[in-house]
């Protein structure tokens, strides 16, 4: 499928990160990660959201399933334009002051992106260490979230740390990552 201009640079920009960092997805082709691409336009343009929104998406393979590719936000420190937002909707319209303009899922949801699961989290950090300065929320069991409360990590002496907070906080440094499936 042809793509346009905006698509071939973004592919371009795909390629270039896919080749420099061959240790989040080894043995994988990238003319065949572009083939998929090319057949999935929606994914794409999913793909070009979360690169704006500071995400720098890669495919990271999971060990138990290499067939499937899936692409992370990558960037170094949680995407500098998906902090400061609480958890969820729910979070946000009960807030009483100060509620933030947005939260972690309704900006995964605009951007078309499932927030990371705690296990995602954690195969990204068996990759490389991110979060060293900021924190991420993961994706909340409703069980803990029905409580009110929602579930974040980090990455702090060389370990990784979860821990829970009131789905309704924020924070400058605190955003989400997410991921896309193909």
């Amino acid at each position: 499928m042809a793509v346009g201009g905006e698509e071939e640079a973004l592919l371009k920009q795909l390629e270039t990160r896919f080749k420099e960092q061959m240790q989040r997805h080894p043995d994988v082709d990238w003319k065949e990660v572009e083939r998929r691409l090319r057949e999935q336009p929606d994914a794409l343009a999913v793909l070009k959201r979360m690169e704006q929104t500071g995400g720098e998406p890669d495919l990271v393979t999971n060990p138990d399933d290499p067939t499937v590719l899936t692409f992370f936000d990558c960037a170094k420190e949680s995407p500098k334009e998906r902090r400061s937002g609480c958890y969820d909707q729910r979070a946000r319209e009960t807030r009483k002051k100060n509620p933030p303009a947005t939260s972690a899922l309704e900006q995964a949801a605009e951007i078309g992106i499932s927030v990371l699961t705690e296990a995602q989290y954690r195969l990204l950090q068996t990759i490389e260490p991110v979060d060293l300065k900021t924190s991420s929320w993961v994706a909340t069991p409703s069980r803990i979230r029905d409580q009110g409360g929602a579930l974040y990590c980090d990455r702090r002496y060389d370990t990784v740390f979860v821990y829970h907070n009131g789905a309704d906080s924020y924070y400058a440094s605190r955003g989400f990552r997410g991921c896309l499936t193909l």
